[in-house]
């Protein structure tokens, strides 16, 4: 079968060349004038599967990607995956293979658990840059991830105010790198390339900020695992029981008895470290799980707002049964500020 974007009289000259069309084609006519004055709206076609790189002004636009599923929506009988959507074998892997690189890197050696969260921010900056651009949107990717770099050294380094610091010379870059490109657009990008530094280097050094104290392994090991319950207690209580929708304009996925799962899984866990790891009043781990599952659930929603206001599934493919890597972090970010403020509060150095 040829292909969509090819001419019909390269896939069937004879054909074409009876028909009026392919008369028309030869001799200018208003066929093709008529065939080629209509623009085509960007964003008119289903939801896109990856996001595609810009279109340069002037030149054809590519050809309609294949319809693609919503964000969260059932998979397609006979892919391999659940009724809640996943390649559940493979998300498990994943999941388990990300969660024995964190472990290895608190307690072998914690400086590195800095490392792998700036690898991790730098390509999730790589990632939003690539989604916002199938928008027409440019982030100014280069003073975003050296800022970006920055950030997470001075979190480590000078703290809060290191932390503080950093992201607002990152935002000083910003916008003198912009002025480069000209004037078009330039608000529009400048605010892209800020909440870039916003929603990633800026919430992932909440997590540094966490694992610097003694103690920091057991707070980076109760941040991430109260979110990690989260996700597996609405999961679970959501494909067994899960009935009424969530929010059906923003995932068809997320059901009040998910939520209901994911509550009670964070409060347990919250209420657990705090009690036998921070030896603090069970209250206070209660309200900590309380914290955790109402954030982790608004930064799951609205990363899924955001891709379906680019058209786009999931932000990547990297990582099997999850997607991108940004698809992984959605809650994990807010959810680090959140954090860090409550332990700092609740279980003080």
């Amino acid at each position: 079968m040829p292909d969509e974007r090819e001419p019909i009289e390269d896939a069937q000259p004879q054909d074409a060349a009876r028909s009026p069309l392919g008369r028309a084609r030869r001799l200018g006519g208003p066929a093709v004038q008529q065939r080629t004055a209509a623009p085509v709206p960007r964003r008119s076609g289903p939801l896109r599967a990856a996001a595609p790189d810009a279109v340069a002004p002037g030149t054809a636009p590519p050809a309609a990607a294949p319809e693609a599923a919503a964000p969260d929506d059932v998979t397609a009988p006979g892919a391999p995956g659940s009724r809640a959507g996943r390649n559940l074998p493979a998300a498990i892997g994943v999941g388990v293979g990300l969660g024995a690189v964190i472990l290895v890197s608190l307690f072998a050696y914690r400086p590195s658990f800095a490392v792998i969260v700036g690898l991790a921010v730098l390509y999730g900056c790589w990632e939003m840059t690539r989604a916002l651009r199938s928008a027409q949107v440019h982030v100014s990717l280069l003073p975003v991830v050296v800022g970006a770099a920055a950030t997470l050294v001075a979190a480590w380094e000078r703290g809060p105010s290191g932390l503080v610091l950093a992201v607002l010379l990152t935002f000083v870059a910003v916008l003198a790198w912009r002025i480069g490109d000209g004037a078009e657009h330039y608000a529009r990008d400048v605010a892209a390339s800020a909440f870039t530094i916003a929603y990633l280097p800026m919430l992932a050094g909440f997590a540094v900020l966490l694992a610097h104290p003694h103690d920091g392994a057991a707070r980076v090991l109760a941040f991430v695992a109260t979110v990690v319950c989260s996700d597996t207690g609405g999961y679970a209580t959501g494909v067994l029981f899960g009935k009424h929708p969530l929010a059906p304009i923003v995932s068809k996925g997320k059901t009040w008895e998910g939520f209901a799962g994911s509550v009670v899984a964070c409060a347990a866990a919250g209420v657990l470290f705090c009690t036998l790891t921070f030896h603090e009043a069970w209250w206070k781990g209660l309200l900590f799980g309380l914290a955790i599952v109402v954030t982790a659930t608004l930064g799951d929603l609205g990363e899924s707002m955001i891709k379906r206001d680019l058209q786009i599934k999931d932000m990547g493919a990297l990582l099997p049964g999850h997607g991108g890597l940004m698809d992984r972090l959605d809650s994990l970010l807010p959810c680090a500020a959140v954090a860090y403020l409550l332990l700092s509060a609740f279980a003080p150095v």
